[in-house]
């Protein structure tokens, strides 16, 4: 049972440290691609769409729906 929870704490910890990452860039660039933005950070594709997803539900992100792709930036 400890496992289970230390790996949830260590997934938790890489959530929020690619959230930090992707905030930290979106400040530096503005508004960006999201596929750009995955691939400038090189981040693992689930932690890229969980920590956009940690910052779109505290209201720390707006989205554009593009012709070919979305992109995305701080509020």
């Amino acid at each position: 049972m400890a496992k289970v929870k230390e790996a949830k704490i260590g997934i938790q910890e890489q959530i929020i440290e690619s959230a930090g990452q992707i905030y930290n860039y979106l400040n530096a660039k503005g508004e960006v691609s999201i596929n750009k933005m995955k691939k400038d950070l090189s981040l693992n594709e689930n932690f890229a769409e969980m920590g956009l997803g940690w910052l779109s539900r505290e209201d720390k992100l707006e989205y554009t729906q593009k012709a070919k792709s979305v992109t995305v930036r701080l509020r």
